[in-house]
């Protein structure tokens, strides 16, 4: 079942006898678990009727033990098992799993790992109708900024296109380390409804005028001045600014200018597409094609590696400066 449909219908008070949460992504499984613990009983019951358990410190038996309990003073019982990846044997819940109580809601969050499918209990929670099974896959990188802008439509504000960039260049794709700064803006934010680079550096941190976006507009734009400046900014903020950070968001966006110069199509829907950028970043990448030559990028792309690589130490015994990205931020320029 989709996210989206389990959400609806624990809001509508729809509960299933058990709840498979699984996957490398958190965020989906913790958010489902929340809910399903805030929603189900009243905080006077919980005392009663709520248990929390964590795999690595229970058995399958005992699960299945408490699962088979019946509620008191009230209408259910609730399970959660949390760090169920840690509990032994799992498959065994199986029996249980089979008939349930309909008194009970058993939750087991399965989290930063794939459950093997082929496994027979893991069929059968999927056939169950008493089941609902969720696998939490991790969003890829090109997807965040969508997730971004939806969950900020969510609550009921819009993000520019360059403020949207800038969260979900600096923030990864760590979704409830996003979820949880969206939550920051919006509380800060007066009635304006549409949020801006100001917003951004205002109230997470991130510099409008000094930070990757705007090192790659230098970069295309040959402009070594400003392009110097910004560096000198990451130099100063390196806690903000990690080389290692800098080196591959430099290698992604010379490797998109090379895939543009590859792609026949050249209307911006399918470019923006080709690239994973929203359509309004199309036209950069266009400038940025005028300025590097494909030889040219192969170039910057080696020299790029090659600074990743000391920044992790790799056959560099002190610690990479920032002067060789200014060294290397020269000879993009030259």
């Amino acid at each position: 079942m989709k996210y989206e449909h389990i959400i609806r219908d624990i809001q509508n008070n729809i509960f299933s006898p058990v709840y498979f949460l699984s996957g490398e992504e958190p965020y989906y499984i913790d958010s489902i678990t929340s809910l399903l613990e805030d929603s189900i009983l009243d905080e006077g019951l919980k005392g009663f009727n709520q248990t929390v358990i964590y795999g690595r410190d229970v058995s399958v038996k005992e699960v299945v033990d408490l699962s088979r309990r019946y509620p008191m003073m009230g209408n259910y019982q609730v399970v959660i098992v949390k760090e169920a990846q840690y509990l032994n044997q799992i498959e065994n819940l199986e029996q249980y799993i089979a008939a349930p109580l309909d008194t009970t809601i058993l939750i087991i969050a399965y989290k930063y790992k794939k459950v093997d499918k082929r496994k027979t209990y893991y069929k059968k929670m999927v056939a169950s109708k008493s089941t609902i099974v969720f696998n939490s896959e991790k969003l890829r990188d090109y997807s965040v900024p969508n997730w971004i802008e939806s969950e900020i439509k969510a609550r009921g504000y819009s993000i520019s296109p360059v403020a949207l960039l800038l969260m979900s260049e600096y923030l990864g794709n760590d979704l409830g380390k996003i979820s949880n700064e969206i939550d920051k803006l919006v509380i800060n934010l007066s009635e304006q409804s549409n949020i801006t680079e100001t917003e951004i550096e205002q109230n997470i941190g991130i510099s409008k005028d000094y930070n990757l976006f705007e090192l790659q507009n230098a970069l295309s734009k040959k402009d070594q001045l400003k392009a110097h400046r910004i560096i000198q900014y990451f130099e100063a903020n390196p806690k903000d600014h990690p080389l290692q950070m800098i080196s591959v968001m430099l290698h992604n966006y010379f490797m998109k200018i090379f895939l543009y110069h590859n792609i026949k199509n050249k209307e911006p829907n399918k470019i923006a597409s080709e690239l994973g950028v929203p359509p309004f970043f199309v036209k950069d990448y266009i400038r940025a094609s005028k300025s590097f030559s494909p030889i040219k990028i192969k170039e910057i792309i080696s020299k790029i590696r090659t600074l990743d690589l000391k920044s992790k130490g790799v056959g560099n015994n002190n610690a990479t400066s920032y002067g060789e990205l200014k060294e290397l931020v020269y000879r993009v320029m030259n």
